[in-house]
């Protein structure tokens, strides 16, 4: 479509005028929000947000008298009333959670409107669209800051090696459940159809191998993706910093104070993090997002992990096949099976709040329902084939 033509010039006006709308509807709420919020330091940051947002309906309101466009009314419409009375009922955390989701949309409407035919409107949107990635990621900390907070908590998210070790705990005793459960329900279901021992074994051995194999290779994968997001955000992040570092360290700023820090306290540790680009990248990736070099796995270390986690989980049920026969083999597989479900249930404790002799009891259940199962399937195939 010709940028000159009538409906191309109509178009342009009617996504100008949305956009005003949409803006000051904006400011009102971001200025309703810090209305209710008692926190002085959250209300400042609000009031800055409404402000913003004010700028932007005032360069769209300029651009359409400049394009001989009309200046909508200014009266909220009906979702923007509707939100603020939610505000008031359910409070600032909801309504700022609710928030996050129009400022993704806005988002969006703005990069689909970066095809617009006016070279002035198209300066205006990459400012916009800047300034509410901006908001969506403060508003992201906002609600961050919301939660419910332990110094526990605190605590945990210090100690790095704390959560590392965590994580390899888990990864381990999820791989060894992983591959009993499955080796074990293979076993089970072979022994039903025969009790001829070396079928049993090769399936068991066939089935450790490929369910080692299968737990290696998705946690390699797994890793890999997890480092390969965190590096490229990380990168981007960079970006960020080189392209508007002013509106980077104000939010760092932002992100302290929200900490409890005073606005000059804030300030002072920014400026201080400034001297040093890389680290000042490394700390916006971790207080923003959340993510560390320390926290990026490795994909080697992860397969290896769960491969040999699930190799030993999946080998006990196969064991007593190396040197017993028939009913005998069978019977002491199942109950050498039981007792490692229960011991893996037990060790999931390291992790969770449960007892041990609960969360044995419990995966000891399972190991037995999933044996019957699968072993009266066997008999079933057996009469049937």
């Amino acid at each position: 479509m010709d940028q000159h033509s009538p409906q191309s010039a109509e178009k342009l006006l009617h996504d100008l005028q949305e956009n005003y709308k949409r803006e000051r509807e904006g400011a009102a709420l971001y200025r309703h929000l810090a209305e209710l919020e008692k926190n002085p330091v959250k209300k400042a940051i609000l009031l800055k947000l409404a402000q913003t947002e004010g700028g932007h309906a005032e360069r769209w309101a300029a651009l359409l008298q400049e394009l001989g466009g009309r200046i909508p009314e200014d009266k909220l419409s009906f979702h923007a009333r509707w939100r603020m009375r939610l505000a008031r009922w359910l409070g600032t955390e909801n309504a700022i959670r609710q928030h996050e989701a129009d400022e993704d949309r806005d988002i969006a409407i703005y990069e689909r409107q970066r095809r617009l035919h006016s070279p002035q409107a198209e300066e205006i949107l990459k400012q916009v669209e800047r300034d509410e990635r901006r908001h969506r990621r403060v508003l992201t900390m906002l609600e961050q800051e919301a939660g419910p907070k332990t110094t526990l908590d605190a605590i945990w998210k210090r100690e790095h090696w704390h959560h590392f070790g965590r994580g390899w705990i888990s990864d381990a005793i999820y791989g060894a459940n992983d591959g009993l459960g499955a080796v074990f329900g293979l076993v089970s279901g072979v022994a039903g159809y025969t009790h001829i021992s070396r079928w049993i074994l090769v399936s068991g051995l066939a089935g450790t191998v490929a369910s080692a194999l299968s737990m290696a290779a998705g946690a390699y994968l797994a890793a890999k993706s997890s480092r390969e997001l965190t590096e490229a955000e990380l990168a981007r992040e960079k970006a960020e910093i080189e392209e508007n570092p002013e509106e980077e360290r104000e939010e760092l700023e932002l992100i302290y104070q929200l900490k409890g820090f005073t606005p000059d306290e804030a300030r002072l540790l920014v400026e201080t993090l400034s001297r040093r680009p890389e680290q000042f990248v490394k700390t916006m990736a971790a207080e923003e997002l959340g993510i560390s070099e320390l926290s990026m796995p490795s994909p080697p270390h992860a397969a290896v992990s769960a491969g040999l986690s699930t190799a030993v989980g999946a080998i006990v049920p196969v064991l007593p096949f190396f040197w017993l026969e028939g009913l005998t083999a069978i019977a002491v597989a199942a109950a050498i099976s039981l007792l490692a479900h229960f011991l893996v249930g037990a060790a999931k404790s390291v992790i969770t709040v449960r007892s041990w002799w609960s969360s044995g009891l419990e995966m000891m259940g399972i190991g037995a329902l999933e044996g019957i199962v699968t072993y009266g399937f066997g008999l079933a195939a057996g009469k049937l084939l």
